[in-house]
């Protein structure tokens, strides 16, 4: 029998209650980290916070505070026109130990793509596939192939899905067809998925026949009080994954309009060795890294919106009208839930 998801209201009252817990328990000083691969995804807003401030320092500060080995971020480049990023990445290594994975661009001074960057600490990156997604808006996903420092082949999805069900429908089968078209292995998808809806009216139930039964969502947006579960860790094999939960601190709170989610790798979940002698640590680790650009594979489309099938041709006016109302749903969902909880 297959497991029933959870109700929208049911992850609320959890994630409201969870809050509080986490209040009591950051009075008694910080906990101590479970062994394994700490893995993360972190909306950045552009590094701007939820007092309208941009600042790319706070963002650094939380990244540490989460203190990852696997970090998926969104937003980390501006949207439009060139695309500049908008984090100090040498700062950040230097810092956190972090490395961005390496892809190919046209824009020089862009972090990632469509503004999604992963970070990680240390292991060997192996493929890079720069997937376009459908949608009106650009919206873009990184497939990654990674060798893990203890030894194990992990796929690392990195995605922002767009506002509009219709697009997150077509977006989540583009990305279920780049995983179809690989070996299997190991892999886990995170980013913001932009989906707040449950159960069968979730653009994310297509996910079903590859991932399961989807694991409790935790609400992480708006960050200064958490009601919508827009971004999501989810692994293809359950028992590597210990439960999601959000970073949760005054600081975060108010560096991003979302929180970061987070989660523990089981160092004993059944993946696939590699030889312990390709791998790097530490400073070899960014050697390894930065020497591997020119041979690691990568496969990059045009930085090009797809079309959205099934819809009529229209203006590009009328396109920005529609993910307009389609922030504006967001923004009505966010008011229902507030009511109901």
């Amino acid at each position: 029998m297959q497991k029933k998801s959870p109700s929208l209201r049911a992850s609320i009252i959890a994630s409201l209650r969870q809050r509080k817990n986490r209040d009591e328990a950051s009075r008694h000083g910080p906990g101590e980290r479970a062994g394994g691969t700490l893995v993360a995804s972190y909306n950045v807003h552009k590094c701007v916070g939820v007092d309208g401030r941009f600042d790319p320092g706070r963002i650094a500060q939380v990244i540490r505070e989460i203190a990852p080995d696997i970090i998926a971020l969104q937003e980390a480049d501006k949207r439009f026109g060139a695309r500049h990023g908008l984090l100090d990445l040498t700062r950040l290594k230097e810092e956190t130990g972090l490395l961005p994975v390496p892809i190919e661009s046209a824009n020089a001074a862009a972090h990632g793509w469509h503004g999604n960057v992963v970070l990680f600490r240390q292991g060997l990156v192996r493929d890079v596939h720069q997937v376009s997604l459908p949608g009106l808006e650009p919206r873009g996903a990184l497939v990654i192939d990674l060798d893990l420092e203890g030894g194990t082949e992990l796929r690392i999805v990195a995605a922002h899905l767009g506002l509009l069900r219709r697009s997150r429908s077509q977006q989540t089968r583009r990305l279920l067809d780049v995983m179809r078209d690989r070996d299997e292995r190991p892999t886990l998808l995170l980013g913001d998925l932009n989906e707040w809806r449950l159960g069968d009216r979730s653009s994310l139930k297509e996910l079903g026949p590859t991932f399961g039964t989807l694991p409790m969502p935790v609400p992480s947006f708006p960050s200064g009080l958490p009601l919508l579960a827009l971004d999501r860790i989810i692994a293809n094999r359950p028992e590597m994954l210990s439960d999601v939960t959000v970073h949760d601190t005054p600081l975060a709170r108010i560096a991003s309009d979302h929180l970061p989610i987070k989660a523990i790798l089981d160092p004993s979940f059944s993946g696939l060795p590699v030889s312990a002698a390709t791998l790097g640590s530490g400073a070899a680790a960014a050697a390894d890294v930065i020497g591997f650009r020119d041979s690691v594979t990568h496969s990059i489309p045009e930085d090009v919106t797809l079309p959205l099938s099934g819809l009529p041709d229209g203006s590009e006016q009328s396109n920005r009208e529609l993910v307009r109302k389609a922030g504006d749903r967001l923004k009505r969902a966010v008011k229902r839930t507030l009511r109901r909880a």
